[in-house]
């Protein structure tokens, strides 16, 4: 699988929020910045970071608009809009990297343009 591919998977998975799939895709050792929280150390804590994160924001979906790809690394600007579980509309600008080993993600850092938001 090209890493295009892969990345490509992770968004539609994470629109899906199919995180069965999302948790295929990583590492087991894999680490999640995001902003205003802890480093999310293996798969384990990351997905059940993104069962909190989808039941915050029950509508939430990303477009990917550019990816730069280098080696094993991959730079990705999105939006995303939706709203949160009170129904208020929430929407947000950012890039995503991504690391990958043997095809699966190892690291995942997130940069918003407003982290008030959030």
């Amino acid at each position: 699988m090209t890493l295009e591919k892969s990345i490509a998977d992770f968004f539609t998975y994470f629109n899906s929020r199919d995180l069965e799939k999302l948790g295929g895709l990583l590492k087991p050792e894999a680490r999640f910045f995001f902003p205003k929280t802890q480093p999310l150390l293996g798969t384990e804590r990351i997905l059940k970071f993104l069962h909190i994160l989808f039941r915050q924001y029950p509508e939430l979906v990303f477009t990917t608009h550019r990816t730069i790809v280098q080696e094993n690394r991959a730079a990705i600007h999105w939006t995303n809009q939706g709203k949160n579980r009170r129904g208020e509309p929430y929407e947000n600008e950012g890039v995503t990297l991504l690391e990958f080993e043997d095809g699966r993600i190892t690291f995942i850092s997130d940069f918003f343009k407003d982290t008030g938001k959030f």
